[in-house]
């Protein structure tokens, strides 16, 4: 199991050295299938018991970012103005509403906007491999039906 630690780490530790050097010449942000499950796990040992969403960016140019989003308890329906959000579920179960209408909708910051539900919104059930398209303007919620729902969500600022 040592060697495996040990080879694990030196890949890593080459994986990083071509990346950084690509970043000169290639413009191309990359994080591999290593780094996408070492972050996550390091993300649900940070995460405290009582904390029901972590998100943290996995690769980004400028305003758009492609990030790991934990989600252990529901959030609060939201729509994102100015941002379409697409995800894909890479661990565990979940619902999505969306389309409809935000009920009792609050400017939190000018990119996001919650409510207390949504009406008339189209209800789907989530599991691995799954992609989502929200469109910017469109209110959306995540529900939980098991112990998490852990998202590779990207925002793309601008697009309709």
């Amino acid at each position: 199991m040592k060697t495996i630690g040990t080879t694990l780490a030196l890949l890593l530790a080459c994986a990083s050295g071509i990346a950084s050097a690509q970043t000169t010449t290639d413009p191309t942000s990359f994080a591999g299938s290593a780094e996408v499950q070492a972050q996550t796990r390091a993300m649900l040992a940070e995460m405290k018991p009582d904390q029901g969403f972590m998100w943290r960016p996995l690769v980004r140019d400028g305003a758009r970012v492609a990030a790991i989003e934990i989600w252990k308890k529901p959030g609060r329906p939201a729509v994102h103005p100015a941002e379409a959000e697409y995800a894909i579920v890479l661990e565990g179960a979940g619902t999505l509403v969306s389309g409809g209408t935000l009920a009792d909708p609050a400017t939190r910051n000018p990119g996001l906007v919650e409510g207390s539900r949504i009406e008339g919104g189209t209800t789907r059930t989530l599991g691995p491999g799954d992609v989502i398209l929200v469109p910017a303007g469109v209110p959306h919620w995540f529900g939980i039906t098991g112990e998490r729902l852990i998202l590779l969500g990207i925002k793309l600022p601008g697009a309709k």
